[in-house]
């Protein structure tokens, strides 16, 4: 994921209205309950000791970027977790994406279908790969950036919530759990590439039509960095304005389950990452993310110390919740 913040007059101006209306934006009408979920989760499903687990295994593989053993280790640790919930069908988007010196990348991109026959759709998103050197890190910016809170927590995150949800889920909606590959872009460096962009998000939403020939996902939602232990979540602006009622569905839910981690001021800044892509295509979507993780991002210390179980608790229980409110 990269910040787009200030990169050009018209962001800025966007960012200060979407600010100045930051209260009013997210808050239900005085006197107006929120929609009642249209199914019962059982939240008591969502194990966060598990998750925690999932990215401790993630770990082993470092660095989880495109082309190192480590990447082919995760598609297949992803595939077993997925095999062994057994209430998805999964399928893979596969090709080669040729980097700057020519070189051929093998790609993956892995999607879970829950209750794959309902035509009402929502994708469910996070990306998988991780940056291939601590670029930030002011020690040792060649050693391997571990990605606990960036790459491993959002597998974590779709891989329990997957789980929990078990083998006859109560929704209303078909759900599509979509591991993206090369969200860190094709030199794996994220936001140290000037030149960054995502890689497998953009082919999702290039062949949409291949998984939804008959009608788009009615929305979309991206988890990114969401297992730091001071996790605050704050709307991101572009998400506000591609859809803004989602934001508002997922964020009053979680103020309920947390009030303090869901913040209903806007990000100062828009974030690009895969919801990017996902809107560009026509699909409403929302980015769940804590960019505000200094002095860690993308050094040696992003490591599992610095995730919490409780933060991811909260943010699966608030995706349960959420999932099941959807019609």
């Amino acid at each position: 994921m990269k910040p787009r913040a200030f990169k050009a007059l018209s962001w800025t101006a966007a960012v200060i209205v979407l600010s100045c209306g930051r209260v009013d934006a997210l808050a239900a009408p005085t006197g107006v309950q929120t929609s009642p979920l249209a199914s019962s989760p059982d939240e008591g499903s969502w194990k966060a000791g598990r998750a925690m687990n999932d990215i401790q295994q993630l770990l082993l593989f470092t660095p989880r970027s495109m082309g190192r053993r480590g990447h082919a280790q995760t598609v297949h640790y992803i595939e077993q977790q997925l095999l062994a919930a057994k209430n998805t069908k999964i399928e893979f988007q596969q090709w080669q994406a040729v980097g700057d010196d020519a070189r051929r990348f093998a790609m993956t991109n892995i999607v879970a279908r829950l209750d794959p026959a309902n035509p009402n759709r929502v994708i469910v998103g996070t990306h998988y790969d991780s940056i291939v050197t601590a670029y930030a890190d002011q020690k040792d910016p060649t050693a391997p950036m571990p990605g606990a809170n960036n790459s491993a927590s959002g597998v974590a995150l779709l891989l329990e919530t997957v789980r929990a949800l078990g083998r006859k889920p109560s929704l209303q909606v078909g759900v599509d759990f979509v591991f993206f590959d090369g969200e860190e872009g094709i030199r794996s460096l994220g936001a140290g590439d000037p030149n960054w962009a995502a890689v497998g998000s953009p082919y999702f939403a290039s062949h949409l039509r291949d998984l939804y020939p008959a009608r788009l996902p009615q929305s979309g939602a991206i988890f990114d960095m969401v297992c730091f232990k001071n996790l605050r979540l704050h709307p991101e602006p572009s998400s506000l304005e591609s859809a803004h009622a989602e934001v508002q569905k997922f964020w009053q839910i979680g103020e309920q389950v947390a009030p303090t981690v869901f913040v209903s001021d806007p990000k100062q800044y828009p974030i690009s990452d895969d919801h990017t892509a996902l809107i560009a295509a026509g699909v409403p979507s929302f980015l769940v993310i804590d960019f505000d993780y200094a002095p860690w991002f993308n050094t040696t210390q992003d490591t599992i110390g610095k995730c919490s179980s409780k933060s991811l608790q909260v943010v699966g229980r608030t995706l349960l919740r959420y999932l099941h409110a959807n019609r």
